[in-house]
């Protein structure tokens, strides 16, 4: 009989036969040097987190000098803008140049 039953087997008989070849075995050493290649990416993880947080820690110093150096500029802005008086520069020559007013007492410390 040449049915629609009997075709199927002839195509089968047609194809090739699977190939049995067997695939080479990674094994033991291939193992290894995977683990050791993840090893080593977690490591270089590792380092670079912390290289980000010693980055993070380093910009807050950095943006907390800029906030106290604008600070400063404002102020020094202000005196600007106030023009010279009599009490600033006393208060200069106190610190600067050690000025010291008549009846005034002045305390050293000796160590």
């Amino acid at each position: 009989m040449t049915g629609i039953y009997n075709r199927g087997k002839e195509y089968a008989a047609m194809a090739k036969p699977a190939d049995k070849r067997r695939r080479p075995r990674l094994g033991i050493p291939m193992f290894i040097l995977i683990l050791v290649l993840l090893a080593a990416a977690g490591w270089q993880l590792h380092n670079l987190r912390a290289q980000v947080e010693e980055a993070k820690a380093e910009q807050e110093r950095y943006a907390q000098a800029v906030a106290e150096q604008k600070q400063e500029n404002e102020a020094l802005a202000q005196d600007i803008a106030e023009g010279p008086t009599d009490e600033k520069m006393q208060e200069i020559a106190r610190e600067e140049l050690d000025m010291v007013t008549p009846g005034e007492y002045v305390f050293q410390e000796r160590n």
